[in-house]
């Protein structure tokens, strides 16, 4: 065995209702690439897409898939940047929905809720006091 670990990435894996909806708020408004795509029959089912040193994959079944419960319902995916509050500047400049950036544990955290629901905190260290808001952030309409 080699010194280098084999686990090398996780890449969360979302099931979405419409992936032309989430393809619009992932590129368009997050930022994200489509690297790779699946098309079976003509329709995109498929894609993994890329943010900086982030990877995501999103798929839309074959059938009108809605779950039983709240997609992601507990679950959060931290996005580690170098600067959240100016993500957050960034993305509701291109008109996505996004919180004001908040101080918790050391990190500036602002959080998006994408078309399906599933939750995704984008955090950058900082050493203002806990619970601080970014006066420069406009609220998020």
């Amino acid at each position: 065995m080699s010194g280098e670990p084999n686990v090398r990435e996780a890449v969360p894996f979302f099931l979405v209702a419409n992936l032309d909806a989430s393809l619009k708020h992932y590129v368009d408004g997050l930022g994200f690439r489509a690297t790779k795509t699946w098309i079976d029959g003509g329709v995109l089912r498929w894609c993994w897409l890329e943010l900086g040193g982030m990877s995501l994959m999103l798929q839309q079944r074959h059938d009108a898939w809605r779950p039983d419960g709240k997609v992601g319902e507990g679950v959060t995916i931290c996005v580690m940047c170098g600067d959240a509050p100016a993500f957050y500047r960034e993305v509701t400049a291109r008109g996505v929905r996004a919180s004001r950036p908040f101080v918790g544990n050391g990190l500036w955290v602002t959080t998006v809720i994408d078309p399906d629901g599933y939750r995704l905190d984008f955090e950058s260290p900082t050493n203002a006091p806990e619970e601080s808001e970014d006066a420069d952030a406009p609220v998020a309409k």
